[in-house]
């Protein structure tokens, strides 16, 4: 199997007004934190994976876990793409480990 690490970057604006709200938008962050997504901002997560088809599977994992109202949105990008990021305010955040075994996600 050929290799070509990918990065998700989610995006979501979830309602906060009332308790059902809350309670979705707490489930979402848990079902993301939960599948190895990282929070990059607020309401900003990314993902790295090893090729197209875990990334087809992860949206679908996505897809099945939605909220009922508000705004998700998924950009899809690769490694290079991720890693020529400029940082023009703040420090770069480590996100990753690099090993001689394995990649390690934070």
């Amino acid at each position: 199997m050929n290799y070509r690490y990918m990065r998700l970057l989610l995006f979501f604006d979830l309602p906060m007004l009332t308790e059902k709200d809350r309670r979705e938008y707490a489930e979402f962050h848990r079902f993301l934190e939960k599948n190895g997504f990282i929070m990059m901002q607020k309401s900003v997560y990314s993902k790295l994976v090893l090729n197209n088809v875990a990334s087809a599977a992860v949206k679908q994992r996505i897809k099945n876990n939605l909220p009922t109202s508000g705004l998700v949105e998924l950009l899809e990008i690769t490694e290079n793409q991720f890693a020529r990021m400029e940082y023009l305010v703040g420090k770069e955040q480590q996100l990753t480990i690099d090993t001689v075994d394995r990649l390690v996600e934070l």
